[in-house]
């Protein structure tokens, strides 16, 4: 009886280890790293913009309330144009000494952020809010959006581009084929171009009467990569 266990455990140890027996691939050779990148050229269709005002005053209350009235007039005349979206951006108000250290006066400014697809109401809003405010930051950008078709439709191109180099590849290694083993594509990649210039129609003659600024949005470079590896036959 204990003879028979002993071969019976024995066959099945013999049974697990041909299970368990690891199957190891081939060696592969002739493998080879490559890279492509392909760019297209995108309007900008996404501005953005910064105006702020600023104040001084012997009291801080007062150089708060000036700029709190200012800020929230701004928000709601932006308020009134429905393709705009604005938003309350940096404050700060701060003590201002003279060199012996003593306290003068108090100064503070207070922003707003501006941001639409549509231009020309955005150069009519900024122009009525010049008269009480004035311009700081502009931007020009593709939209979330629009980046994102345009990424979606170069895959295509990038994964093409990818094999015309393991076309290449093959021919130079001597080789009449390729499989590819690994590739990833990579969006994301914008490139800014050229600042785009802001052009004053004409000079305010009073601080109630600014004409809308002129602005060219420009483009920038939309980039998608693909890197991988292939084996070379």
């Amino acid at each position: 009886m204990i003879f028979r266990t002993v071969l019976a455990l024995g066959a099945g140890l013999a049974a697990c280890a041909a299970i368990a027996q690891p199957q190891f691939e081939p060696p592969r050779f002739n493998q080879v790293d490559l890279q492509a990148e392909v760019s297209r050229e995108v309007q900008n269709d996404l501005m953005t913009a910064t105006l702020f005002a600023e104040a001084n005053d012997a009291s801080a209350a007062k150089v708060a309330d000036q700029l709190n009235r200012t800020t929230a007039d701004a928000l709601k005349t932006s308020g009134n144009v429905r393709s705009v979206k604005s938003r309350s951006g940096f404050t700060n108000t701060f003590p201002v000494y003279d060199r012996a250290g003593r306290l003068t006066g108090w100064r503070g400014r207070s922003e707003i952020r501006l941001e639409s697809k549509d231009l020309p109401a955005m150069a009519d809003l900024i122009g009525k809010l010049q008269s009480t405010m004035q311009l700081g930051n502009v931007a020009f950008t593709v939209s979330p959006e629009v980046r994102r078709q345009t990424e979606n439709e170069m895959i295509t191109e990038v994964v093409a581009a990818f094999r015309g180099r393991a076309d290449i590849a093959a021919k130079a290694i001597g080789g009449t084929s390729y499989k590819i083993r690994r590739i990833g594509i990579h969006t994301g990649g914008i490139v800014p171009g050229p600042r785009p210039m802001m052009a004053e129609r004409a000079t305010a003659a009073s601080a109630s009467a600014v004409t809308p600024p002129t602005f060219e949005g420009g483009t920038s470079m939309v980039q998608v990569s693909a890197n991988g590896t292939v084996e070379v036959e």
